[in-house]
């Protein structure tokens, strides 16, 4: 039931994003163009979500367990630390230069564009190196992690 949950909440956001045009890299380029052809839409759509999220959110929390799960899978960490801003950073400049979000861009495979093909893999490719990364300073003794940190 959990793989049936996904696709129709796969499904649903996948409308979402190609309904309100997010797919369009250019409505993502032009909200970041404030000087230019500024494009308000993009607020309109991440309005949109934060308002449904607030409104069903406490609902769903309340709950004892999901729908179609065993537990919720909520954060647990509530610190700001250097690789949460860092990863921030790199996924705002990305999105802004690409005009593509992981999501939308997946959405935009199915346009008869080039665009999402060259962003998917690079998005995946980056993703690997950044793992690396990861592990190469989870393996460094505390110490020295603590000096790269």
């Amino acid at each position: 039931m959990a793989r049936i949950s996904a696709l129709i909440a796969g499904v649903l956001f996948g409308f979402g994003v190609t309904l309100s045009q997010m797919v369009n890299p250019n409505k993502v380029i032009n909200f970041m163009d404030v000087l230019g052809t500024w494009d308000p839409s993009l607020a309109l759509v991440v309005g949109g979500a934060v308002a449904v999220t607030l409104a069903t959110f406490p609902y769903v929390t309340r709950r004892v367990r999901p729908v179609w799960g065993d537990v919720f899978q909520l954060p647990t960490r509530r610190d700001i630390d250097r690789p949460l801003i860092l990863g921030s950073v790199v996924f705002g400049v990305g999105w802004g230069l690409a005009g593509y979000c992981p999501g939308a861009a997946v959405g935009a495979l199915a346009l008869s564009t080039w665009e999402p093909w060259i962003f998917l893999p690079a998005m995946l490719a980056g993703s690997a190196v950044a793992r690396g990364f990861q592990r190469r300073r989870d393996s460094l003794p505390v110490k020295r992690r603590a000096s790269i940190h």
